[in-house]
């Protein structure tokens, strides 16, 4: 297994820039990170080259976080400003050399019906997965749990693979959040196992509180027997809040560190 750290929830002790050497000195090879977009590209360059570290995963920008945004896929008014971010992410994944980009659908707008949701987020999608297509780029799609995020579009894993069923591109896939299909559905290990072929990027944390393996309920020693005997090849992506420092939180690797690539 190759794990990558998640600079956007690890390390926060210390500036974004800085937490590239603290991944470093934990002894990562790969990190990922959700919105780069506050940092020059060539600043986020030099960190990755002085470390050493190859970026794994993106997320496309999601619209104005603070104002509520989460994600600009779903909403039919906001679709040149979609187009955009499409652009913008994909200008920072062909020069941080990173494969995957993660779009997050976005909350419904109000009195929007669920079809025409539906019809604008595949619409939009199919736009990026085209235009990431011609870079050789992977486009993810995540449901994201309905408790932790209510109004999102896409909390459902069995919805989230009929629509990657419905657009039927090759470069459109899943991304796998234990924590999130966790909380919404269970049988991890049966539903990795079932839709093992549509994954493209996995994500760990446990569960209840979304802190690191070994605090919750989620026993991540089967699942990682799992994922390592299955033929997923990606990377497993540790997108979690530690319980107390960055540093003491991965005490959980323990023999996991075998075999695996940090």
């Amino acid at each position: 297994m190759r794990f990558s750290v998640n600079l956007s929830t690890i390390f926060t002790e210390v500036p974004f820039l800085d937490r590239f050497k603290k991944a470093k000195e934990a002894g990562f090879q790969y990190v990922e990170c959700q919105f780069p977009y506050d940092y020059a590209i060539e600043e986020i360059e030099a960190k990755l080259r002085e470390n050493k570290l190859s970026m794994t995963l993106i997320n496309c920008p999601a619209g104005n976080w603070e104002a509520g945004d989460r994600g600009l896929a779903v909403d039919k008014k906001r679709e040149a400003e979609f187009k955009m971010a499409v652009e913008q992410s994909i200008a920072y994944a062909k020069r941080l050399k990173v494969e995957r980009i993660h779009c997050m659908a976005g909350i419904v707008p109000q009195a929007c019906l669920y079809e025409e949701a539906k019809k604008t987020y595949i619409k939009n999608m199919a736009y990026a997965a085209k235009k990431m297509a011609e870079h050789g780029l992977v486009l993810l799609i995540e449901p994201i749990n309905a408790i932790d995020m209510p109004g999102y579009f896409l909390s459902s894993l069995h919805d989230a693979l009929n629509i990657i069923d419905e657009m039927n591109l090759p470069n459109v896939k899943l991304q796998y959040d234990f924590y999130h299909v966790q909380k919404m559905h269970g049988d991890l290990l049966s539903n990795f196992q079932q839709h093992l072929h549509t994954i493209g990027h996995v994500q760990i944390a446990d569960c209840p509180g979304r802190h690191e393996p070994g605090t919750g309920e989620i026993h991540y020693g089967n699942i990682f027997q799992h994922i390592q005997s299955s033929s997923y090849a990606g990377y497993v992506g540790l997108e979690y809040f530690p319980k107390a420092r960055s540093e003491d939180s991965f005490s959980w690797l323990g023999s996991s560190r075998e075999g695996a690539s940090l």
